[in-house]
């Protein structure tokens, strides 16, 4: 875009083309010095002279209407491309990062500084932002005919190797292990019955002043805890409370908000949740909102290197970069984990352009140099290169790990590319983060430009789960080691978890503490599902009953410890027994926690995992078996005709 009052404007550039006709050029030509009446003077023809002059004008006419601030239309006749370039706005430091990510600190308040952005919703910018014509966004978006008919749900569900459901929903053979689920189900009707009761239409529940919140992370779209809670309502058999959330996203999910929204957080709880409601009951309403939504997103990646920007408009299309984000910088954890979803975009709609976007930033991935191998956190969107070598494997960075491997996994283990890099990544962390405590712990530390940090987050104790899942595809003579490392991990979390038997945000593995949270900002606990996402894997790997066994403490803990009377609420200090609450349930503690606790406690033709992979706020999505989806496309097609 051309800044305004740069060039001559546009009107007036008409003006000049338009006053100056063939007849008044021919009256400038016989007043021309050296040219008589009679035709001496330039030997030149006149008529020679006349079209070299009014070739030399209409080429100023047009290079005046080009280059116009409001010709945006004619320039998208000639730029395949227009780069929008957003203004990074807010404040802070790296610092703050916990405080300001949300799916790391969801039980606070981003802080924002954006009124500049805020206002910029002109009709101009507008068209700047979304997909300009001509682009090869805007050339996806319209579908040719030629391209492949989208994929239906009945595609997908043909190609399960076992009912999503089960023989008899999972339910499992002993009563104990039985009457555990049914207490699991019981804790999602009564959150979820006091959600309806004193927040419903709101984003979640404020259990202890019993009223709802809105928040600022999802840009105006309000109904965050329906969303992610469709699958679990309906993997649960909670009909009632299922069909009460459908006809709520029937007649009142609004996506025209007007909004700051995080990608991250849009993607993987609304276009996640949506996703896997449709895949799981076949209603298409949940389709046709996730592509709906899915559609308003792709402008954060308008930019130099098509890395997305951290957060967008849902309405205007602009995006920007988190002001407390190192010099405008993306997250990794944020700009990693989009594949799943975006996959499931493709072969719904068709349109490539959601693939297209997710694999390019893999490649901007395999250009750039990895400091011994590890993906620092933050990285540009402009120069695409790293900002700081700020490691983790829990906040800022935990979840694109897990988005490799489950792309491989989702892709009928046909994407070498994820698998190469996730294996790679995961050498690297064992190399450099991955230590044990003087007692035998093992634990990944946090790198800072060389220096170990050691502190491991609540955040980062998905990893054992992320582990176990990927050991049968390692080397051959690897895939015990990462079992035995899952194991470890996944023990190590479930030592953090005392005296309440609920863990703190962070613990730490130095100046003789052993997981344990030294720090006072890091004793809360926010119903975070992350060590019980590991319990569940770990018991779909091994059946080890220790898994069941934990995970029944947490189960004992929560209802202890958290549940109160109106829903259940995180708290202040694990490491008092008279706790304070957050007053806050998180959306997630809806879709994950409890979640991951019914399947723990089900038989394992419960979703299960060679058919399914979980996105990150565990919204199941089917795995992708392409020659099985062309073949009933192909049997479509012949029963059609």
């Amino acid at each position: 875009p051309v800044s305004p009052g740069v060039l001559t404007p546009r009107t007036g550039s008409k003006t000049l083309c338009k006053a100056t006709s063939p007849r008044k050029v021919s009256m400038v030509f016989r007043k021309l010095p050296g040219v008589s009446a009679s035709g001496m003077g330039l030997r030149l023809s006149q008529k020679f002279v006349f079209l070299l002059f009014l070739s030399g004008l209409v080429t100023l006419c047009f290079g005046a209407l080009f280059f116009l601030p409001d010709s945006v239309r004619l320039k998208r006749i000639f730029l395949s491309k227009t780069e929008t370039q957003p203004v990074t706005v807010g404040s802070g430091s790296e610092n703050d990062a916990r405080e300001a990510h949300p799916k790391r600190a969801k039980e606070q308040e981003r802080p924002r500084a954006v009124a500049s952005a805020k206002g910029e919703t002109s009709t101009k910018l507008k068209s700047l932002s979304r997909p300009p014509a001509g682009s090869h966004e805007a050339t996806a978006a319209r579908a040719p005919e030629d391209r492949t008919l989208p994929r239906s749900r009945t595609e997908f569900k043909g190609c399960l190797l076992k009912p999503p459901l089960g023989s008899d929903s999972g339910k499992p053979g002993d009563p104990a292990t039985t009457e555990r689920r049914e207490k699991v189900k019981e804790m999602m009707k009564f959150a979820w019955d006091n959600y309806k009761l004193y927040a419903w239409g709101k984003n979640e529940l404020r259990p202890l002043t019993r009223n709802g919140h809105v928040g600022n992370m999802f840009g105006g779209l309000r109904g965050a805890s329906i969303i992610d809670s469709l699958d679990t309502l309906y993997i649960m058999g909670l009909m009632d409370e299922y069909n009460d959330a459908k006809e709520w996203v029937k007649s009142s999910l609004d996506l025209n908000s007007n909004g700051e929204a995080s990608l991250f957080e849009v993607n993987i709880r609304y276009v996640g949740g949506l996703l896997s409601a449709y895949y799981l009951t076949g209603e298409e309403l949940f389709k046709n909102k996730a592509l709906e939504l899915g559609e308003k997103l792709l402008p954060a990646f308008n930019t130099p290197t098509g890395i997305p920007r951290g957060v967008i408009n849902l309405g205007s299309g602009t995006s920007w970069s988190w002001g407390w984000a190192s010099a405008g910088s993306s997250i990794l954890a944020e700009f990693g984990t989009l594949h799943l979803e975006f996959i499931h975009l493709t072969e719904l709609s068709s349109n490539p352009i959601y693939t297209e976007k997710v694999m390019n930033i893999r490649k901007v991935l395999n250009k750039i140099e990895k400091p011994h191998g590890l993906y620092p956190n933050f990285l540009s969107p402009v120069s695409g290169n790293w900002v700081q070598h700020h490691v983790s494997i829990g906040g800022l960075g935990d979840s694109f790990y897990e988005y490799l491997i489950k792309s491989y996994l989702m892709s009928d283990k046909t994407d070498d590319d994820a698998k190469m890099m996730y294996y790679s990544a995961l050498e690297a962390i064992e190399a450099n983060l991955v230590q044990k405590s003087p007692s035998g712990l093992t634990y990944m530390a946090e790198w800072r430009g060389g220096i170990l940090d050691h502190k491991m987050g609540h955040l980062a104790c998905f990893s054992g789960g992320m582990i176990g899942i990927g050991a049968d595809d390692g080397a051959p003579d690897k895939r015990q080691h990462y079992l035995d490392l899952a194991a470890e991990i996944t023990h190590t979390c479930h030592e953090s978890y005392t005296p309440t038997k609920l863990g703190p945000e962070a613990f730490r593995f130095d100046a003789g503490a052993e997981a344990t949270a030294t720090r006072l900002s890091d004793r809360y606990y926010i119903l975070r599902p992350e060590v019980i996402e590991s319990y569940m894997y770990m018991w779909r790997l091994t059946h080890d009953p220790k898994y069941r066994e934990w995970g029944w403490e947490a189960v004992e803990a929560l209802e202890e410890h958290c549940r109160v009377e109106s829903g259940f609420s995180g708290i202040r200090d694990v490491y008092t027994m008279t706790v304070g609450h957050d007053n806050m349930q998180q959306s997630f503690f809806l879709s994950e926690t409890l979640k991951y606790l019914y399947l723990l406690f089900s038989d394992d033709d419960l979703l299960p995992l060679e058919d399914w992979v979980f996105n990150t706020e565990a919204h199941p999505l089917p795995v992708v078996r392409k020659s099985c989806l062309q073949d009933e496309a192909t049997q479509d097609k012949t029963l059609a005709e």
